[in-house]
């Protein structure tokens, strides 16, 4: 017999998602001069993918995604999986400001709750419980909230624990009254479309999702708050990006579809299919490589993540990120790099100690 929906799923399942995959990216240039920062894959995924899964994990069907720059390549990653869900683009000219993206959404989110997700977000516990904790409440808003070190980079919240309801927030303070940093996950109702045409741009030109959740709270408003349950990424960086690959390799499956010639594998690690192990190559897990890769008389290190179609030969690479089609050739050692697509590393005279790179797509590099 099936088991009836409960209550709180039926609900879920009116919800919608909102997910932003905007923006310029600028500090992950030059990576984001030919991609779009949502796109860059952590474990050989899309971080754009990791949001997708979780609104859907969450009972989230409906979802639509705020796309600017290199819409296309967006739209075009997205479609080339079949997901479980229905998926709209909604296009943003500009960059305008969090509650601009929102407000552009009026016509898709309608009268419904949502949950509104940054797309370089990554976010280990999910947030199937915190959509379930929003959608039984009569909040008009619910925040995430972790703790940080460095609370004067984020926007904190000063909270009411008892009621577990925010009474302030405040965009990167230069004294915080709190280490409780805002995550980039909010749930919402339409109410927020009051507040946003009520609001005024900041300094900074774009409307502000704060400026619009503090209308909500000096208008007599509940905003409550969840905590994080596991790690949270914003991978605006590469280090983040790094950190976050690390952190998703830790829990990696061990599957090997490729082929081992005179080799050695040590840990999880994680091979695509026709991929080619060869000439007294080692990998030491975490590792993850993609299809159609060629390893040839080189070590692979733990927390590494190479994309599809790559090559390494006679080179050592450790903690970093390879995007697919990259060929590393004689390179001597590599270490918490991050190199974009189609990117040529060769030999040449010079000999140093271990390298750092953070190289863009379609690149040549001799070194």
């Amino acid at each position: 017999m099936l088991k009836a929906p409960s209550e709180a799923s039926i609900k879920i399942g009116k919800m919608k998602g909102l997910i932003l995959s905007g923006g310029h990216g600028t500090r992950l240039r030059p990576i984001t001069y030919s991609q779009q920062k949502q796109l860059i894959p952590v474990a050989n995924k899309p971080i754009l993918f990791y949001c997708i899964e979780d609104l859907i994990n969450a009972g989230i069907k409906k979802i639509g995604i705020i796309v600017g720059p290199n819409k296309e390549l967006v739209i075009d990653t997205v479609r080339s999986v079949n997901w479980d869900a229905d998926i709209e683009f909604i296009y943003q000219e500009a960059p305008l400001g969090l509650a601009h993206a929102v407000k552009i959404s009026e016509e898709f989110i309608g009268k419904d709750k949502f949950v509104m997700y940054l797309g370089d977000n990554l976010l280990k516990g999910g947030i199937k419980n915190f959509v379930e904790d929003f959608v039984n409440s009569d909040v008009e808003a619910s925040l995430l909230l972790t703790r940080v070190e460095n609370p004067e980079q984020y926007g904190v919240a000063l909270v009411d624990e008892q009621k577990k309801i925010i009474i302030k927030l405040i965009e990167k303070p230069k004294k915080p009254p709190s280490n409780l940093s805002i995550v980039g996950i909010y749930g919402l109702t339409s109410i927020i479309f009051k507040a946003i045409d009520d609001i005024k741009p900041s300094w900074r030109g774009e409307l502000e999702i704060t400026d619009a959740l503090h209308w909500l709270i000096e208008s007599g408003y509940q905003v409550r708050y969840d905590m994080v349950n596991g790690w949270w990424k914003d991978t605006g960086t590469p280090e983040a990006i790094l950190e976050a690959n690390r952190l998703i390799l830790d829990n990696l499956k061990t599957e090997n579809k490729g082929k081992m010639i005179n080799s050695k594998i040590k840990g999880k690690v994680s091979i695509g299919e026709k991929t080619i192990i060869k000439e007294e190559s080692t990998i030491i897990g975490p590792v993850i490589i993609g299809k159609d890769c060629t390893i040839s008389g080189s070590y692979i290190g733990p927390n590494t993540s190479i994309g599809d179609n790559g090559q390494i030969i006679n080179t050592n690479v450790e903690d970093s990120i390879i995007l697919e089609g990259t060929k590393i050739i004689d390179a001597g050692k590599i270490v918490e790099s991050l190199i974009g697509k189609e990117v040529c590393i060769e030999k040449s005279d010079h000999l140093s100690g271990g390298k750092k790179f953070i190289i863009g797509d379609n690149s040549k590099v001799g070194i």
